[in-house]
């Protein structure tokens, strides 16, 4: 088994109080409920906030489940989240924070900014309250708690109105059993498992972020706040898009997209287009249109969408809380993710330890980032014991939504990895492939990202640091649909300088029953 990781400091400066950056020592860090557990909602105080009341009887025809939800509020209990500098500086204003509804991405010293909790306030429930409340929430249409985000509001964004919500009933995906592609593949793995985040609305995991920046833009809209926000933007190598004018289509907000010219899928491409967004395709690389797009919603009122934002990685941590759920609360040893910008590594860490601190788990498992080599610049940060981070500029990948070279997000990276004891480790372009492609035949359709985290694991048990019986989920960002151009290459081996070891293309066979015969003994040679 892996070893389990031990915390020098908890999320001290991640998940604060209303008064002190220092962790409160009462706060109760319960050890890791029985598989078999009997949950009882009792465990809690009467007055801990309870999900909407189910109704005996079905809704009147006339009221939808907004109007519905409304007759069922639950009570205030005065939850709160803000921002604050990540991480702190030295010689920073110890009381440096900003509310949820100011428009600000970075901190006064021009670091970026963290999303804080009030953990002190939701320390008053135990930890089992708050499992057995999640618990309650999962697969129901009760707004806005049936979606995989907001059945953790109270965990994302507190304080908004669930009129302000906008949900597309994201999250709640599938936990893949890997059987065979452990068994077969892997020398024996009986625990391994793919979390299938790419089955959502949109197909990516960009989902569960995008809901709770759409639906804090939406507050920000409406009174009594009314704040001149004329759209949302973003820079994206697709994902992101699709997700940005997806969710504004559904708030009626207008979205503004800047995409790398002919560096994404036409699948990833025509979403943002079919969603009504206004898409620039510009002549640069990913990095280029970041730079463009704070540079526009600087001068104008355009609320800026990208992981900068750190409102999305509240909504991309309910993924792990999701997949400790899954797994009946108990904790995975490892966590692979495929790391591009870098918010998403540290989303599951912070999901992870912010259910450690709280008692609901009582430890966090040890995460793995996974780059594509085209595109490693932490990888190479890693490599070089955390002395020196160089900024690269990204080589073409079919991972492309990872082809990032100056990632966002590798100060919070570096945390989720130091805290966790983490590994970076790279895949090539045609282990890659190749490793989406394996598990394609073990009944999985995997896009290229999830090619770079299964890389990631076949070398990490060649080198013997993941056991065969850790238990051990891969996470899978993108549905394969989404790269199937990718696939289609692959298979028609028609990628250069790439062996393409598991192509299986048609067969070409004339209309008769002799060459079928014929083809068929020879492919099912020793089979029948």
């Amino acid at each position: 088994m892996a070893t389990t990781t031990t915390h020098a400091s908890s999320l001290s400066f991640l998940l604060s109080h209303p008064h002190s950056a220092s962790p409160n020592p009462r706060l109760p860090l319960r050890g890791r409920p029985a598989a078999h557990r009997v949950r009882c909602a009792t465990d809690a105080a009467a007055s801990a906030p309870q999900p909407a009341a189910a109704t005996k009887h079905r809704r009147a025809a006339d009221e939808n489940i907004r109007e519905e939800a409304a007759r069922h509020r639950a009570p205030n209990h005065n939850f709160s989240a803000w921002y604050a500098p990540f991480p702190p500086t030295p010689n920073g204003d110890p009381d440096e924070r900003y509310s949820l509804d100011e428009i600000v991405y970075r901190s006064s010293s021009g670091g970026l900014l963290d999303v804080r909790h009030d953990m002190e306030a939701l320390a008053r429930f135990p930890g089992s309250y708050w499992r057995d409340l999640f618990d309650s929430r999962v697969g129901r249409t009760t707004w806005p708690y049936g979606s995989g985000v907001w059945s953790k509001k109270e965990f994302v964004l507190p304080e908004i109105d669930p009129d302000h919500i906008v949900s597309l009933f994201e999250g709640n995906s599938n936990l893949f059993w890997a059987e065979r592609l452990g068994r077969d593949h892997l020398g024996g793995m009986n625990d391994l498992w793919v979390k299938h985040c790419g089955i959502s609305h949109t197909g990516s995991f960009k989902d569960l972020g995008m809901t709770v920046l759409v639906s804090q833009v939406n507050r920000l809209r409406r009174a009594p706040l009314s704040r001149p926000i004329a759209g949302v933007g973003c820079a994206s190598t697709g994902d992101t898009s699709a997700a940005l004018s997806a969710y504004c289509a559904a708030a009626g907000i207008p979205a503004i997209v800047f995409l790398p010219a002919n560096r994404i899928s036409l699948e990833q491409l025509i979403q943002p287009i079919a969603n009504g967004a206004t898409v620039l395709s510009l002549d640069t690389d990913f990095d280029g249109c970041m730079r463009l797009i704070r540079e526009v919603t600087a001068e104008l009122p355009i609320y800026l969408a990208n992981s900068l934002n750190s409102l999305r990685l509240e909504g991309q941590k309910t993924a792990a809380i999701e997949i400790l759920q899954q797994f009946d609360w108990e904790v995975p040893d490892w966590v692979i993710v495929p790391g591009g910008n870098l918010g998403n590594i540290y989303a599951f860490y912070k999901g992870f330890e912010m259910c450690r601190v709280l008692g609901l788990v009582d430890r966090v498992p040890r995460l793995v980032c996974a780059q594509a080599a085209n595109a490693n610049p932490l990888y190479r940060y890693y490599k070089s014991g955390w002395t020196e981070f160089l900024p690269q500029i990204a080589e073409p990948t079919f991972a492309s939504a990872i082809q990032i070279g100056d990632p966002v997000s590798v100060d919070r990276a570096v945390v989720a990895l130091k805290a966790t004891n983490g590994i970076v480790e790279e895949a090539t372009e045609e282990e890659l492939m190749n490793a989406m492609s394996l598990a394609d035949r073990t009944g999985m359709f995997a896009c290229p990202h999830t090619g770079v985290a299964l890389a990631a694991l076949f070398k990490l048990r060649d080198q013997h640091i993941i056991g065969p019986n850790d238990r051990t989920v891969v996470v899978s960002t993108a549905h394969g649909l989404k790269f199937s151009q990718s696939k289609i290459d692959y298979h028609d081996s028609k990628i250069e300088d790439m062996a393409c070891k598991y192509a299986n293309p048609p067969v070409s066979v004339k209309a008769d029953f002799g060459a079928v015969m014929d083809v068929l003994k020879k492919r099912l040679k020793g089979k029948l």
